[in-house]
């Protein structure tokens, strides 16, 4: 195998002229040059350079040798180029795994932003419900998790958090309901109602959950689905009342907001180790700087 360092030297000495010179330009002795192009010499199996007295001249087979140095160096060139732009965080690719309305929210505007300040960073996405990202980050299938995981509540040994945006839970109401009439409703007054909520596990279920054992009551779940948009459409259908994230609604059409408000607090999260990594910075800060106030 050619050694890339001989394929310099014997690039310097085709450009100098003279073993001396080509030291000079290297930084080595006349010695080590000459050195280096016996080993390369050996490396191929040719005779590279006719010898007479101090001269030296490369053969036909050293030309041809010059002419292949060019391109690979080049593209040595262009490798470390863009290693030290990956290392400075201005070239890569990042996987970002959101639920959709952070998606909406924050990932796809950190993308906008990203194309103008660093156009060389790559973020890809993957849909993901919220109980599903912080498992993919810790099993190495993406780089940032966007959830609702609260870090005091798991692995915060595993993973550093950043704030991303909190949201108020709104309710939604069939129609017909006699609290309609109201432009804020209590959340006790919603305890006698048939509920929508979503399946066990997801952090959104858990939040509402809480809010609802806060204020005193237990909802009484007749219906399950994770899908916002089906949430909506089974209260359309009047089977019960739901909980469902602001940013989550394509309607205010019977949406009241609630006292007490529960809240989704929404993070970034990235493996500890690499939160320090250039590349991940770089889209961290995107994000920060893309969230809602």
């Amino acid at each position: 195998m050619i050694d890339p360092r001989r394929l310099r030297v014997l690039r310097a000495l085709a450009d100098h002229g003279t073993v001396t010179a080509a030291g000079a330009a290297l930084h080595l002795t006349p010695s080590a040059v000459s050195q280096q192009l016996a080993a390369l010499e050996s490396e191929v199996g040719q005779e590279l350079l006719r010898r007479r007295g101090r001269r030296v001249w490369l053969t036909s087979a050293g030309e041809l040798l010059v002419e292949h140095a060019d391109a690979v160096l080049a593209e040595l060139d262009r490798a470390e180029a863009r290693l030290a732009a990956y290392g400075a965080g201005e070239l890569g690719q990042v996987r970002v795994a959101a639920f959709a309305s952070a998606i909406t929210q924050v990932v796809a505007p950190a993308i906008t932003a990203l194309r103008a300040l660093a156009p060389s960073v790559t973020i890809l996405v993957r849909d993901a419900e919220g109980q599903q990202s912080l498992p993919m980050l810790l099993d190495g299938e993406i780089d940032i998790a966007v959830s609702m995981h609260n870090p005091l509540d798991g692995p915060e040994h595993r993973a550093t958090f950043d704030s991303l945006y909190s949201e108020p839970f709104n309710a939604v109401l069939p129609p017909g309901h006699p609290l309609l009439a109201h432009p804020e409703i209590p959340l006790p007054a919603l305890a006698d109602d048939d509920w929508v909520v979503p399946l066990p596990g997801n952090p959104c279920r858990d939040v509402l959950l809480t809010a609802c054992a806060q204020a005193g009551f237990t909802p009484r779940v007749t219906h399950t689905t994770d899908d916002f948009t089906a949430t909506a459409a089974l209260v359309a259908a009047g089977v019960g009342v739901a909980l469902i994230p602001r940013t989550t609604l394509t309607s205010t059409d019977r949406v009241r907001p609630v006292t007490p408000s529960p809240q989704r607090q929404v993070y970034a999260a990235v493996r500890r180790g690499r939160e320090t990594h250039p590349l991940i910075q770089v889209v961290r800060k995107a994000l920060i700087e893309a969230s809602p106030a």
